[in-house]
C-alpha cells in the first residue's frame, strides 16, 4: 500500500480569528484562499447582473447554457470561499458575518471592523512607537525577556503596516 494518498489531505489549516492580530490572520487566510484559487473572488467579488448575460440569450441557447454554468461555478466557488472564511472565525466573531452571502461581503466586514482605517492604524502605531522608545530593561529581568518584549512590539508595528527597515 502506498502512502501517497495521505499526502493529498495535507491541506493548509485555517487559523481561527478571535478578534486579535487581524493582520496576521488575514495574511494566512489570503494564502489559503489563493491555494484554493479563490482569492480573486474574495478580493473583487463577482457581478450577478453581468450585462453580457442579456446579449448571450440572443446568440442562441448553447451560449446561454455556457453562461449559466459559469455563473453556477462562480457561485459554487464563492460558497467555498465563504465557507473557509466562516470556519476561520471564532463563535464570538461569527455573528458579525452570519448574514453575508458572498465571500467578499464577509471579508470586507472583517477588514473594515478589525483592520481599522488609516487614522486608527496611525494612532495605534504612534502608541507602539512610544512604547518601543521608552521600553527599558528592568534590573530583575533577564535579557531574553526584554528582547522578546522588543520583538513583540516590532511585530505589532509591522502588523499595522510599518516598514521598520527603510534603508536596509
Amino acid at each position: 500500500m502506498s502512502n501517497m494518498a495521505g499526502s493529498s489531505t495535507a491541506e493548509l489549516r485555517t487559523p481561527i480569528f478571535n478578534g486579535e492580530n487581524y493582520e496576521f490572520w488575514s495574511i494566512r487566510m489570503k494564502t489559503i484562499l489563493k491555494s484554493h484559487g479563490l482569492w480573486d473572488l474574495v478580493e473583487n467579488g463577482f457581478d450577478v447582473s453581468d450585462p453580457k448575460k442579456g446579449k448571450v440569450k440572443e446568440e442562441g441557447s448553447k451560449a446561454a447554457e455556457v453562461e449559466k454554468s459559469t455563473m453556477a461555478e462562480i457561485l459554487m466557488k464563492d460558497a467555498r470561499a465563504l465557507g473557509l472564511i466562516q470556519s476561520a472565525v471564532s463563535d464570538q466573531i461569527f455573528p458579525r458575518i452570519v448574514n453575508e452571502e458572498t465571500s467578499k461581503g464577509a471579508w470586507d466586514i472583517l477588514k473594515q471592523e478589525f483592520r481599522g482605517d488609516k487614522q486608527v492604524r496611525s494612532v495605534k502605531l504612534q502608541g507602539l512607537h512610544r512604547e518601543f522608545k521608552y521600553t527599558q530593561m528592568k534590573d530583575s529581568e533577564p535579557l531574553y525577556v526584554y528582547i522578546a518584549k522588543l520583538f513583540d512590539l516590532i511585530n505589532q508595528m509591522k502588523s499595522y503596516g510599518e516598514e521598520l527597515c527603510r534603508n536596509c
